[in-house]
C-alpha cells in the first residue's frame, strides 16, 4: 500500500513531533498521541508493555526511559519508511549516564550510544501504536550491567 504526498508530509511532520517529544517535549504527546496508544515492546526490566497507554503512559515511560541519561538526545538515522498509515524509523540515541541504572557499574559522565528502530501506526493524524525494537544489548554492555 502507498500513500500519496500529502499525506506523506503530514506523516513526516508527526515523526519530527515525535522526535522532539524523545527528546525532551513532552507536552506535545497530547497533540500527537491518541489515547488508544498502544506499545508493544519487550520491557528491559521485564514484564508487559501493555499497560503504557494513551499519551500520559508514553510520556511516563520516556520519563523513566530518560532518568539514566538526563541529556539522552535521538537522531534519525536513516529516512522513514511510509506505507499507508504505518511509518517506520531507524534511530541513534546518545546520552551521558547520570546514574540510577539497575545493575550498571559505567562510571558517571560515560556516554552512551545505542540504536533502534520506531515502527508506527497513525489514525487520525495521531499515532495509535508503537513497535519498538532498540538495542538494548549494546546499551547494557556500555553500562557494564551484563
Amino acid at each position: 500500500m502507498t500513500t500519496d504526498l500529502a499525506t506523506a508530509t503530514d506523516l513526516k511532520s508527526l515523526l519530527d513531533a515525535w522526535l522532539r517529544l524523545w527528546n525532551g517535549e513532552d507536552a506535545l504527546a497530547p497533540a500527537i498521541v491518541s489515547d488508544d496508544f498502544r506499545l508493544h515492546t519487550a520491557l528491559i526490566q521485564g514484564g508487559d508493555s501493555s499497560s503504557i497507554r494513551g499519551a500520559h503512559g508514553l510520556v511516563g515511560w520516556i520519563l523513566h526511559s530518560r532518568a539514566a541519561f538526563p541529556d539522552l538526545e535521538f537522531t534519525i538515522e536513516v529516512p522513514p519508511l511510509i506505507d499507508g498509515a504505518y511509518l517506520s524509523v531507524r534511530w541513534t540515541a546518545t546520552g551521558t549516564y547520570g546514574g540510577g541504572f539497575p545493575g550498571a557499574k559505567a562510571e558517571l559522565g560515560t556516554v552512551v550510544t545505542f540504536t533502534g528502530t520506531d515502527t508506527l501506526l497513525v489514525r487520525d493524524g495521531k499515532f495509535v501504536e508503537y513497535w519498538l525494537n532498540s538495542d538494548t544489548l549494546q546499551m547494557l554492555q556500555q553500562l557494564q550491567a551484563l
